[in-house]
């Protein structure tokens, strides 16, 4: 299984990095819009 995990980072490196970017926007898109009902 780890092998296959290893196989799967190395085939999948080059996005690895935009869907990391595209993780971390979606998770302040969604404080921000959690937060935004208490600044109203």
């Amino acid at each position: 299984m780890f092998t296959e995990f290893k196989a799967l980072i190395v085939r999948s490196e080059a996005t690895l990095l935009e869907d990391a970017i595209g993780v971390a926007s979606l998770m302040v898109i969604l404080v921000a819009g959690l937060h935004l009902p208490s600044l109203i």
